[in-house]
């Protein structure tokens, strides 16, 4: 059973390298090309929450990711970058990554040792480029030490920097939730009847397209939202085939109670509201995923209030309190007294 990286005492364990959890498919990550080993973790994981990475020197990833959120953007609907403005979508969390093939609500990115590019680079999150980001690391006192441990030389490039930054994303690992613990029949945990009848639910009604075990299928669909303020189309911004259009990346469901607010433009604040729209709040159109249409005619996820409280019931052991607090993802401590 996958366990998260700490000791009985609180502790951080031994660097154990990456460890699939009992239960999940194979990865699709390329390891051959990037094996994760504890210099690149440590250095990705600085890097992760070095601010240089933005143009005025104060925007991190970890800004946007923040652990106790699953890596998400805590009470945002959408991110807030560089001198406090606004991007057009909620951040998804950081989790499981080794997993996907595409990244982002839109899947625009189809490499993770990729995915940094778009942070750093867009005019609301960090507003640099990647040249001067390298520059500022090189000028650094402590990285080109930290990349020779990790890489076996001082060379600061960009391949080895995106690497080390998706070392330390590869590691965050969510699978030690009460539903993994049921699932791989772990001693003392069970569904209680109200978390069965949910469970039971959810497999008829739900699971098409939050597949188990990552509770995503990692596909793209038009779930009903009514198109927000500023006409974002997701999936057709990125292949320009009408049928995109209004798509969006399916998300785990995974830490769920740590991920708030829900959807791409972060508009529904509860999981009731969540739940409410797909019982009665779903917009038809002409790209609707199927899944919603009912053969009476009507459009959206039938239940009945007994349903909708055993579905909670259930979605709850979705949550993986593990994750969001091991100390091998905890910020580190930065030295901020370089700030050229």
């Amino acid at each position: 059973m996958f366990t998260a990286c700490h000791s009985e005492e609180g502790e951080p364990a031994p660097f154990r390298g990456f460890v699939q959890p009992d239960g999940f498919p194979e990865t699709s990550y390329d390891f051959s090309r990037n094996e994760v080993t504890q210099e690149g973790f440590e250095l990705g994981k600085k890097l992760f929450f070095e601010p240089r990475l933005s143009r005025n020197n104060i925007i991190s990833c970890g800004s946007c990711h923040i652990q106790t959120a699953a890596f998400t953007h805590h009470g945002h609907d959408v991110s807030h970058g560089i001198d406090d403005q606004l991007g057009i979508r909620n951040p998804m969390p950081i989790m499981n990554m080794a997993w996907n093939e595409e990244f982002f609500w839109d899947g625009g990115v189809f490499d993770l040792d990729l995915a940094a590019i778009n942070a750093i680079t867009s005019p609301v999150e960090m507003d640099e480029n990647v040249p001067n980001v390298l520059r500022k690391l090189r000028e650094h006192p402590e990285y080109p030490a930290l990349f020779k441990k990790a890489f076996g030389s001082e060379e600061i490039t960009d391949a080895r920097f995106f690497k080390a930054l998706s070392q330390y994303m590869l590691m965050a690992v969510s699978g030690n939730a009460e539903y993994d613990k049921i699932r791989g029949k772990e001693a003392g945990h069970s569904f209680n009847e109200e978390e069965l009848a949910g469970y039971q639910f959810f497999q008829n009604n739900c699971s098409s397209c939050h597949a188990e075990p990552l509770l995503t299928d990692k596909t793209y669909r038009n779930n009903g939202l009514t198109p927000n303020h500023v006409d974002d189309q997701g999936r057709f911004d990125v292949t320009l085939n009408k049928d995109d259009r209004y798509k969006f990346k399916v998300p785990s469901l995974r830490n769920w109670q740590y991920t708030g607010p829900y959807m791409h433009d972060g508009r529904f604040l509860t999981l009731d509201r969540v739940i409410e729209h797909y019982r009665n709040g779903m917009l038809d159109s002409e790209t609707l995923d199927p899944v919603f249409r009912n053969e009476d005619g009507t459009i959206g996820v039938k239940m009945t209030e007994e349903e909708k409280e055993n579905l909670i019931a259930f979605l709850k052991t979705l949550n993986d309190s593990d994750f969001v607090s091991d100390p091998l993802l905890a910020e580190p401590i930065i030295n901020s007294s370089y700030t050229k």
